[in-house]
């Protein structure tokens, strides 16, 4: 957790944008997210370094507390309700803290020191059988979910039908009744009514969005994204080439922003090669098993485009039967997976909570990692294939453990944070850049022109930048729905209604500051909010820019362009509003 006291306070008012981006400059390239301490190791590696508490007697005067300054040689800082505590915090010098603390202790005007020490709102489920979830610890999913939970995306599962929906003798799953399904469709009956009539497709489903946190059953990876469920096998487990690549264009076609294919063969098909082809056009990241044979990678696994996902085990070895070789990008767990599935094929409202083993199940772990990522923001499926395998846990970095493992086993936890810290200090830097340059602009033209520097010009720039609030992921889960509302600035608001939406950027662009500017241009007390909102739109807009992460249905090219035109439009619209505030 990232504490923010007077000194981060002072660094996100306006006044201290442009050291902010200087200072941040030469290492946002390769920017890493604040260490955290990931499980309970020790007290003291949570502890602030030199901070310090020191809880004065209740009866203390003000002179009492300036005269344990002026003693000490030492500067205490008051907490909230110092005034009723007399407690007070202090940066000791590193080389005086044994000293001071043997002083501090034997002083009878002060009751207790101690190391200011960190502490986090801690997102535990509460699904019974969690525990048995090895896998879900081993990819870091409890502290992914302070990042992302999948809000927004739609993940297909390809594969024998899902037990998403109460329909004749099937019912929707009990431990996936509070997760969102989208209406699929199965090419075994040819009809919208994609029923699981064999269990590995629930099974694989499970892993991906598992009702979570709702005191039944198990969890999953991206518990908030909606499932669609494109049956392509039959009740034995079988299927055609031709069916899976109608599976995969269907999905693409209808929404899906993952697929996870969770199957497959030894046969290189041509019509597979062009069903993903035409999912990666449409801008849907393709998740597929690397197969069970112990051998070379199978396809749809191997083929170009497609994130292809061998088995680890619990000792971070590779499964014997994990499939290995070329077209293994990254490994996840496959070995005694638990989730819950179907059992009579589906009817009497049959239920087991079995551990499957397979590459079927390492799968749908990188799946609900991609679905993530992409809740995030990172809608280009090479961007989320590469913020995937960059997190990955490295166990075997010579040429042969990159045939069995990719880029390591998946870190879902990684991949998700390091996203929201670099977003987050991207748009910082533009915000304060952007500002600094408008500032003066605004400047040339009404020397009486509000400053950049003004509270609610602050307050507009973080709303549309990086967010308002955009450090609370640090501070609370973003499970919690205010949480990760609060934490998205404007542009990205559209995400968590559907990632769809998004690859239009409906909330960054011009308009919007445009339309603010024409109902609000008249209030003096409200131009400079405005400015900042402006500003903060053109920050968003050059992070696109800079990250190349959005996909986009008109190119890279037509993006960049749009963007730039947007931003610079945008600037021209914050230099009119603080010109005019004065």
């Amino acid at each position: 957790m990232v504490r923010f006291d007077r000194s981060h306070r002072a660094l996100l008012k306006l006044t201290g944008f442009a050291a902010a981006a200087i200072a941040l400059a030469p290492s946002i390239a390769n920017a890493q997210e604040p260490t955290i301490p990931n499980e309970w190791t020790s007290e003291s590696s949570w502890d602030v370094s030199g901070q310090f508490v020191i809880d004065g007697r209740d009866d203390l005067e003000e002179s009492d507390i300036l005269s344990i300054e002026q003693g000490y040689g030492i500067d205490l800082q008051p907490t909230d309700l110092e005034k009723e505590t007399r407690i007070e915090l202090a940066s000791l010098d590193a080389g005086r803290i044994a000293a001071l603390l043997a002083e501090l202790t034997k002083d009878g005007r002060i009751e207790h020191v101690e190391p200011l020490a960190r502490v986090r709102a801690n997102f535990s489920p509460n699904d019974p059988q969690f525990k048995e979830q090895w896998h879900m610890n081993r990819i870091g999913a409890t502290r992914a979910w302070d990042y992302a939970t999948g809000r927004g995306v739609v993940v297909a599962v390809v594969d024998t039908g899902v037990a998403c929906e109460t329909h004749g003798p099937f019912t929707k799953g009990t431990d996936l009744k509070q997760t969102g399904c989208v209406e699929g469709w199965s090419f075994v009956s040819n009809s919208s009514h994609a029923n699981d009539d064999q269990g590995h497709g629930t099974h694989v489903a499970g892993t991906i969005a598992q009702s979570t946190n709702n005191g039944f059953g198990v969890t999953g990876v991206a518990f908030h994204a909606s499932l669609m469920p494109v049956k392509v096998l039959n009740e034995d487990g079988w299927g055609t080439t031709a069916d899976v690549a109608d599976g995969i264009r269907w999905a693409a076609d209808h929404g899906a922003h993952v697929i996870n294919l969770s199957l497959g063969g030894p046969r290189n098909s041509k019509i597979l090669e062009d069903a993903v082809k035409h999912a990666l056009s449409k801008g849907s990241i393709v998740v597929a098993a690397a197969g069970n044979s112990g051998g070379s990678v199978g396809y749809p696994g191997a083929t170009d485009g497609v994130i292809g996902v061998s088995a680890s085990d619990p000792d971070d070895k590779l499964a014997k039967f994990s499939s290995r070789g070329k077209g293994v990008d990254i490994a996840a767990p496959g070995v005694n997976v638990t989730q819950q599935t179907i059992c009579k094929k589906g009817r009497d409202g049959c239920e087991i909570f079995p551990a499957y083993n397979g590459t079927s199940m390492a799968s749908p772990h990188v799946a609900g990692a991609a679905a993530l990522v992409v809740s995030l923001g990172v809608t280009d499926p090479a961007a989320v294939e590469d913020a995937l395998k960059k997190s990955a846990r490295v166990v075997d970095n010579s040429e042969n453990g990159k045939k069995l493992f990719g880029a390591g086993i998946l870190q879902a936890d990684n991949a998700v944070s390091r996203i929201t810290f670099v977003h987050a200090m991207v748009r910082l830097l533009l915000v304060g850049v952007i500002a600094g340059l408008v500032g003066v602009w605004s400047l040339r033209k009404n020397r009486r022109a509000t400053s950049v520097l003004s509270p609610s010009f602050a307050i507009g720039a973080l709303l549309a930048g990086p967010g308002l609030f955009f450090f609370l992921p640090w501070i609370l889960p973003r499970a919690y729905l205010p949480v990760d509302v609060l934490a998205r600035p404007i542009a990205d608001l559209d995400l968590l209604v559907n990632v769809s939406i998004h690859k239009w950027l409906p909330l960054a662009n011009a308009i919007i500051p445009f339309g603010l500017t024409a109902l609000a241009f008249g209030s003096r007390a409200l131009r400079p909010l405005v400015a900042g909102i402006s500003v903060g739109t053109a920050a968003y807009l050059g992070s696109v820019m800079i990250l190349g992460e959005h996909a986009s249905p008109f190119g890279q090219i037509l993006l960049l362009v749009w963007c730039g035109l947007n931003a610079v439009a945008c600037a021209w619209l914050a230099r009119e509003n603080l010109a005019e505030s004065a």
